[in-house]
């Protein structure tokens, strides 16, 4: 009997001792004293855990926030690396295009004062401001923590400027008596712009000319779209066509007005240049023996 009960003893001191288990990567569950003593190629560790608290397994980095910051040139960008359990450890800002040190801490280390690291205590965020933007300034760049080995945040900076265009160019064919509508699409503005004019052959399109018939809508936003709209196209509306936003790029089109057969022609031998000007060429050489 006296054997019967030291087995049994042993036996729950085993079962208590394989009682835990991993969740996650963070804590084990398990309210009892335990240890893990692991030698050779892997690391000896001893580990205390009341009632279910985590690990303490040092700063780590959110991997929830966006890896991917797409700004606008000129206009104010803030990349955001959110830490946790940072405790005493200090963060930087590297540049990997140069591998220039930006920031430690709240400091700037760079001699271009665009760069500024703000340190958010609410939300534990390090964000690296951006002022005034640049294309050069697009790549990728790494909020670091300095521990032992530093452990570091990678994130893909793309700075895009204005573009303006004309769906349809360079080359329109209207025919006569039809409404020649133009459209002007403007993204990728900090802010949308002032106004939108129009030009044709280089002259500021008079609206409220005796001709009538020419009207233009301007629809603003993060896109800004203009439309040039002119009724009963005739000869003397063909010429290059100029959209002028004021904070981006003008873009041209030109229109040509043609009359029922001859924009037929223009067409069809449009399409048969296009076709010839893919025809392969192919070059064949002789060898004598």
């Amino acid at each position: 009997m006296f054997y019967i009960q030291i087995l049994l003893a042993i036996l729950f001191y085993r079962g208590m001792e394989c009682q835990y288990k991993y969740i996650g990567n963070d804590q084990i569950e398990n309210t009892d004293l335990f240890s893990l003593r692991e030698k050779g190629s892997e690391v000896e560790r001893t580990e205390i855990l009341k009632n279910n608290k985590p690990l303490d397994r040092g700063p780590y980095f959110d991997t929830s926030a966006t890896k991917n910051v797409t700004s606008l040139v000129g206009k104010t960008a803030h990349l955001n690396c959110r830490i946790k359990n940072l405790g005493n450890k200090t963060v930087s800002w590297i540049r990997h295009r140069d591998l220039h040190l930006l920031t430690v801490g709240e400091s700037t280390y760079t001699s271009d004062q665009r760069f500024i690291s703000i340190y958010n205590k609410i939300t534990g965020d390090w964000s690296l401001k951006i002022k005034f933007p640049q294309i050069r300034d697009s790549g990728t760049y790494e909020c670091q923590v300095s521990t032992t080995p530093p452990v570091g945040y990678t994130m893909i900076f793309s700075v895009v400027e204005p573009v303006t265009s004309i769906p349809g160019g360079p080359e329109l064919f209207i025919d006569v008596g039809s409404t020649v509508n133009l459209t002007c699409v403007v993204k990728h503005l900090p802010d949308p712009p002032l106004s939108v004019h129009w030009t044709h052959n280089n002259q500021e399109i008079n609206y409220d000319s005796p001709r009538g018939g020419v009207s233009v809508i301007t629809e603003k936003g993060d896109i800004t779209t203009s439309y040039l709209l002119i009724q009963k196209a005739t000869t003397t509306d063909s010429g290059r066509y100029t959209c002028l936003p004021s904070n981006a790029n003008p873009k041209s089109v030109n229109v040509h007005i043609l009359h029922g057969e001859h924009s037929e022609a223009v067409q069809a031998g449009a399409q048969i240049s296009l076709q010839f000007s893919y025809t392969p060429i192919v070059f064949l050489s002789l060898y004598l023996v």
